[in-house]
């Protein structure tokens, strides 16, 4: 962490306005997917880091200017759990947040809740620091264990009303909470939950990438014992298994490639305004990706044989962790098949994603 904060990583998508670089969409995706070809965990916080700076800049001015200027690191749970009550102006929440990923590093976080808001309830992130919460150390888990994704505790903070982003509104306007912002920053340039999620399929097919090159050194060099010595480099089978996995994952690149390159043609539309089709289109590569990186992996795991099924082994590793990733709930397969073909059909989307 400390190497990754003075590289200063996790300012790649901050506003010009901030002093940062605003990396656009395919640049970013790329370096979240070499990294995770390293590591799942390092590339879901290289990811997680900058990403979750997004939400900041759609807040008041003044509110970016008191999160970018501090220079902390921001992380979110945006599932709308706990309690929220009026109190003045503002609101309280209270209750438990799981799943805070990189929380042990943050200075900043958001907290997802339904907030009863004058024009009525919605979903919203309320921006607090990370001091004012309790971190509950219950991270042990399959996958992505060095993520630290803890959970966190709130009881009553009070959070002031321009600290608050409505998500149901971001999402259907896709402009932020000011009008003093750049136009041609990419950081305002493409719908909100596309951008917001598009690290997801890097991390994910950098782990694919990895599990399939490290099957391709065992096959070339792998001997069957039980095949009479046989090299798996001249078996049929192995050479098929070889072959079936590495053509999986060129369409997998297809499908990231596909999800690039559709940010990229939003960015230099402007087009920050997804229709439902547009946006459960999104959801449904996500969760394709996800999904299909996880069964290679899995496929992979099940024909290495017994050298990879040491703790700590790469593919161990990789398959526990992309078995982690395709659980999150911004790419559950079902989810997203089922909101894309309401979409499709034009008898609804999912809320959210």
């Amino acid at each position: 962490m400390k190497s990754y904060k003075e590289q200063g990583f996790y300012r790649l998508l901050r506003p010009w306005r901030h002093g940062g670089p605003s990396v656009r969409p395919t640049a970013f995706m790329e370096l979240v997917r070499t990294v995770g070809y390293h590591s799942s965990a390092a590339a879901w916080l290289f990811y997680f880091y900058p990403i979750h700076e997004a939400w900041a800049a759609y807040l008041p001015q003044n509110r970016q200017e008191e999160i970018f200027g501090s220079d902390g690191l921001v992380v979110d749970v945006f599932t709308p759990l706990g309690k929220v009550e009026k109190d003045g102006e503002g609101y309280r929440p209270s209750g438990e947040w799981k799943f805070a990923s990189g929380v042990m590093h943050s200075e900043w976080i958001g907290l997802g809740g339904v907030v009863p808001l004058p024009d009525g309830p919605q979903p919203c992130l309320m921006a607090i620091r990370t001091d004012q919460v309790e971190i509950v150390k219950n991270w042990d888990t399959l996958g992505l264990r060095s993520t630290g994704s803890n959970c966190v505790r709130c009881e009553n903070v009070y959070v002031a009303p321009d600290m608050i982003l409505p998500l149901a509104t971001t999402v259907s306007t896709g402009m932020p909470q000011t009008t003093d912002f750049d136009p041609e920053d990419p950081s305002y340039r493409t719908p909100f939950m596309p951008r917001f999620l598009m690290g997801f399929p890097a991390v994910a097919l950098g782990g694919a990438e990895r599990v399939v090159d490290e099957f391709e050194a065992r096959t070339k060099n792998r001997i069957r014992i039980y095949q009479g010595g046989q090299a798996e480099a001249q078996n049929p089978s192995g050479i098929r298994a070889l072959a079936n996995v590495r053509l999986r994952l060129d369409t997998l690149r297809a499908s990231f490639d596909a999800y690039a390159e559709q940010l990229e043609a939003w960015t230099d539309q402007k087009h920050h305004v997804a229709s439902d089709a547009e946006r459960e289109r999104m959801f449904a590569l996500r969760a394709h990706i996800a999904r299909e990186a996880m069964l290679i992996a899995v496929d992979v795991q099940t024909m290495a044989g017994g050298s990879a099924i040491f703790k700590g082994d790469p593919i161990e590793r990789f398959t526990r962790d992309l078995i982690t990733i395709a659980t999150h709930t911004t790419h559950l397969y079902e989810d997203a098949l089922q909101g894309y073909g309401k979409a499709l059909m034009g008898i609804g989307a999912h809320p959210l994603w």
